[in-house]
């Protein structure tokens, strides 16, 4: 069921009990994590911190904690599936649920006893009805007893003409449960159709905060990262993440607010978050300029970097900005201070000019110490790849407690070794976009785009991650799209398989929506998947939340896509 005060019927419940946290492994889960984290030391709650990531490690992980515990708060997962029948819990554990995908399961909303979802209900979730989707057994069963009758004396016309009137009534109960289970199954389907993603978890744990008049700057500045995430990753659209925005904006200027006054004016070490109107460059402020532009898949793909041309179009575009070559090829922090000034404004004319009308983007930054200035997504990138690090032979888990640890502001030399591995990260998908365009890689297969990455592609194995997946494929279709001739190809969604566990023989697939402006976000292929896995019997294994990530074994890679053409020809 919703829950409706999230104070009272969540926060006030939990306070005096031990809680297990399970949390999922994506930007916005740790952010969500880490207010919830800071509410409960200020009440001094109990709580194990549990990492999952996908259903295998949650069912585990459920397993290892159910004895101890009775109050599971779940982050960015458990929403989109029927719960109970998933982890088989006893009756008196309870679940509270704050997790972004979408559509949310129809038995989570209406168990009233052990599903409590903390989720936002303006988000449009077009729930279908009660009566629609389940029936009472009563119903189902009517009164069949009425043609047993005992009375064995009666005459049997009698009985014969009761029957019949008796056989036709449940006849006409047959047809109607008939065509009740086809308009529910009509029901279920168009709403369990599409999968997307509603609010932001950061933000509704965010406002739990503010309720109960416990947030600080810190859980804002969370609440930004993990709206950021959102819009990193491609997971909102436009339109709400401007709204989203804007709420946060207001937080903002109540907190800033506070310190205006001259008597009350803050010293140089405490934190300042500013609204900003930023440009769509990765890391920007963090590496040069150039290297910047070349590895932002907004200016890459406008640009068509992979090609001769593109190259010269950046120089004459560098050159129309009149931005010394010198300048912009050294880190940002070292130009000149007069280059600096109104770099923003120099480089959204320039664009303007170039057909990037909207380069600039509402975001935010934050100011600590003397030199510590950061952008939310320059965050989002380094937090993601310390998550997804394949630098050494870490656990998921110590990667997990690494991410968590560079949001804090404590621990910047954390955050600058994720900033790092997020430029090769860039670079990477930079590189793999221009060889994949440059060999054609990217085949037609009728419905939609597909592209398999072979073994030897460099930084292959960084590619078997579900998050640096999705940002190469988001960016390889916006790449295939500016560089098509063949305008049908331009409204296909686009399939990526890369090679997962090279020992297992298996390979990770994904698949995203067309790359329109106007774009919902909502993505078919999770229902696709199952439909085709079990069309053809191929061995996959669904174990991500996002449903459109499955994993596949390499030898049923044909038949799998055979099915796939069929089924959404």
């Amino acid at each position: 069921m919703f829950i409706t005060d999230i104070r009272k019927e969540f926060y006030d419940v939990v306070v005096n009990q031990r809680v297990a946290l399970l949390v999922s492994s994506d930007i916005d889960a740790l952010c969500a994590c880490k207010i919830l984290q800071a509410l409960f030391h200020c009440d001094q709650v109990q709580y194990t911190l549990v990492p999952v990531t996908g259903w295998q490690d949650l069912g585990t992980a459920f397993l290892e904690h159910k004895e101890q515990f009775r109050y599971f708060v779940l982050i960015n997962c458990g929403a989109n599936v029927d719960l109970l029948e998933t982890l088989q819990p006893e009756e008196d554990s309870i679940f509270f649920i704050c997790d972004t995908h979408r559509p949310v399961d129809v038995v989570n909303v209406y168990n009233d006893t052990q599903v409590k979802l903390m989720i936002k209900q303006d988000d449009d979730l077009g729930v279908p009805s009660y009566d629609d989707i389940f029936r009472d057994e009563e119903e189902e069963g009517g009164d069949d007893s009425g043609n047993e009758s005992d009375g064995g004396s009666e005459p049997s016309g009698k009985r014969r003409r009761y029957d019949e009137g008796e056989v036709e009534r449940r006849i006409e109960r047959q047809r109607a449960t008939r065509e009740w289970e086809a308009r529910r199954r009509e029901i279920l389907f168009d709403y369990e159709q599409y999968e997307y993603h509603g609010t932001s978890a950061a933000m509704v744990i965010f406002e739990l905060a503010w309720v109960l008049t416990k947030d600080t700057k810190d859980m804002l500045w969370w609440a930004i990262i993990g709206l950021t995430d959102q819009w990193v990753h491609d997971k909102i659209t436009h339109m709400k993440y401007v709204t989203d925005i804007a709420t946060l904006q207001r937080h903002v200027s109540r907190h800033n607010h506070r310190n205006e006054d001259e008597d009350n004016s803050l010293s140089i070490d405490c934190m300042r978050i500013s609204f900003e109107y930023d440009l769509r460059l990765a890391l920007y402020q963090h590496w040069s300029l150039f290297e910047s532009i070349c590895n932002s898949s907004y200016t890459s793909c406008n640009f068509k970097l992979w090609s001769m041309h593109g190259q010269k179009k950046l120089q004459e575009f560098l050159a129309d900005m009149g931005l010394p070559l010198k300048q912009v090829k050294q880190k940002f922090n070292s130009m000149d201070m007069s280059v600096k000034e109104n770099l923003r404004e120099v480089i959204e004319e320039s664009s303007n000019k170039y057909g990037m009308k909207d380069i600039r983007i509402q975001t935010f930054g934050i100011h600590f110490g003397f030199k510590n200035h950061f952008l939310a997504s320059d965050i989002v990138h380094a937090a993601a790849a310390l998550l997804e690090s394949t630098e050494k032979d870490d656990s998921p888990g110590d990667n997990f407690i690494k991410a968590l640890d560079c949001l804090s502001r404590s621990n910047l030399e954390r955050l600058h070794g994720g900033i790092d591995l997020a430029k090769k990260k860039l670079m990477a998908i930079q590189q793999t976009v221009a060889s994949c365009i440059c060999t054609n890689l990217i085949l037609s297969q009728g419905p939609f785009l597909y592209c398999y990455l072979l073994e030897g592609t460099p930084d292959v194995k960084l590619f078997s991650k579900p998050m640096a997946l999705t940002l190469l494929c988001k960016y390889l279709l916006k790449a295939f799209v500016r560089s098509t001739r063949n305008k049908r190809c331009k409204l296909l969604p686009l399939i990526i398989a890369a090679p997962m566990d090279v020992e297992k023989r298996t390979v990770i697939v994904l698949g995203i929506p067309p790359e329109s402006e106007t774009s919902d976000k909502k993505n078919f292929f999770g229902r696709a998947f199952e439909k085709a896995a079990e069309s053809t019997s191929s061995r996959t294994l669904h174990d991500h939340f996002d449903t459109s990530i499955i994993e596949l074994k390499m030898e049923d890679r044909t038949k799998f896509l055979d099915a796939l053409i069929t089924l959404l020809s």
